[in-house]
């Protein structure tokens, strides 16, 4: 495949007149054999006024509880970050939900930020996040009090680092976990580089989900694992975004430029990628509150002269416009 590289260019054109506001839920999967409950929360179309949630030092524009509007609405589910949560790209799920998609964003219960972190360094992270994905799925097309009002054949994914990395496994992808030595420096004191350094790496099996339909994907984390025959089977659209400075940022060595753009060469589907100049890693996480800023530089402060309020209007309208199309 051809290196594609595209300017960032303003895609304002494409937002929606967004004239109510998402409503919202929370949600909780029901625990079942050997997995724990899932927590989630799920913004969908409202003709309600627009309202406030308060979710700790955040303040969400929504409307709790607010009764769906339409029928047979596409789904999307979103998947966050290591250390993230459901709410970690609220915007997102806000801009999809405000143009007629519900959209379902768990907090994976190895690696949120609210919930026991003792696992997420280990291989465990790697199966349970993609099964995650499934179990979602499956709870909001049978179980959700609203399933009735989905089109179960109109699934969408959107992902952003580890989150990418769970969208690329759910859409067919098989990593190759024997080559994460390559993002494992001797001195690393990860229960998973341990592992693979003693090459204890036991079978496991990857879950796969064809009814996701299209993905957005956000620097995917773990590129070295995939190679073209671990992607052969990623048949769905993919917008695969990168973060032009991605390396230079605290990720742990799980992203970088280079990783994503080789996704992007060995995927064996056309896709749709855009280089974001001037960006690092966390841009991709909406723009902070003061408290937050405060609380975690590190991902709240961006490059001289780059605007992540800016971006995001541009980047969600372009993910509203792709999921239009391929949903």
């Amino acid at each position: 495949m051809h290196f594609l590289k595209f300017a960032l260019i303003s895609a304002f054109g494409l937002m929606p007149t967004l004239a109510h506001a998402a409503g919202f839920r929370f949600v909780t999967v029901p625990a079942e054999a050997g997995s724990p409950a899932i927590q989630a929360a799920v913004w969908s179309p409202c003709a309600g006024p627009v309202g406030e949630i308060k979710i700790r030092t955040m303040v969400l524009p929504a409307t709790e509880n607010c009764a769906i509007s339409g029928d047979k609405l596409p789904l999307i589910v979103i998947s966050h970050g290591y250390g993230g949560g459901f709410t970690a790209h609220h915007d997102t799920a806000e801009t999809l939900a405000n143009s007629g998609f519900v959209v379902v964003a768990l907090s994976h219960p190895v690696d949120a930020g609210s919930s026991d972190m003792s696992r997420a360094d280990t291989l465990a992270a790697f199966t349970e996040r993609p099964a995650d994905i499934e179990r979602v799925i499956d709870y909001m097309l049978t179980a959700w009090p609203d399933h009735a009002k989905l089109a179960p054949e109109h699934i969408g994914f959107f992902g952003f680092s580890r989150g990418g990395y769970t969208g690329l496994v759910a859409a067919g992808g098989d990593p190759d976990l024997r080559k994460m030595i390559v993002l494992c420096p001797e001195d690393s004191p990860k229960p998973d580089c341990a592992q693979v350094r003693r090459n204890e790496i036991p079978a496991l099996a990857f879950t796969h989900d064809p009814r996701i339909k299209a993905l957005v994907i956000a620097d995917p984390a773990f590129g070295p694992l995939f190679d073209p025959d671990g992607l052969k089977d990623v048949k769905a659209p993919i917008q695969l975004w990168a973060s032009a400075l991605s390396g230079e940022d605290r990720t742990g060595g799980e992203v970088t430029l280079d990783y994503v753009t080789t996704i992007m060469r060995d995927l064996p589907v056309k896709v749709d990628f855009h280089l974001v100049q001037n960006a690092g890693h966390f841009a991709f996480l909406p723009p902070c509150t003061e408290e937050l800023a405060k609380k975690r530089p590190n991902i709240c402060t961006d490059r001289p002269g780059f605007d992540r309020l800016a971006f995001h209007g541009a980047f969600n309208a372009a993910a509203l416009a792709f999921f239009r199309a391929h949903l």
